[in-house]
């Protein structure tokens, strides 16, 4: 059920749309964090429709480092095209996906 215009939806586990987003908007958020993740595998998200959707998304990193991700992206008559808006560093498996 999508969310309503403005709120996040639940926490859901990623599936292949969402790793597609982390896989194209992986090198912008390696030029963010300064650094180069070996591993880059989504584990979970939400999504807030607003013009366009914003995804808040749980990125394993390796061992128990986990980023979280702020992408944006455009509606499809804009040409769905994806940007990084946020990064939160320093995440493990437990924290709760919040609002950036």
């Amino acid at each position: 059920m999508p969310s309503l215009r403005g709120g996040t939806t639940e926490a859901k586990d990623a599936n292949e749309e969402v790793q597609k987003i982390c896989d194209d908007i992986k090198s912008s958020a390696e030029e963010k964090a300064g650094k180069t993740f070996e591993i880059f595998s989504a584990k979970s998200y939400k999504s807030q429709v607003v013009a366009g959707t914003n995804y808040f998304i749980k990125v394993h990193v390796g061992g128990e480092d986990y980023v979280h991700l702020r992408v944006y992206k455009k509606l499809p008559c804009e040409g769905s095209t994806l940007s990084l808006h946020g990064l939160q560093m320093s995440k493990v498996h437990q924290d709760p996906i919040e609002y950036f």
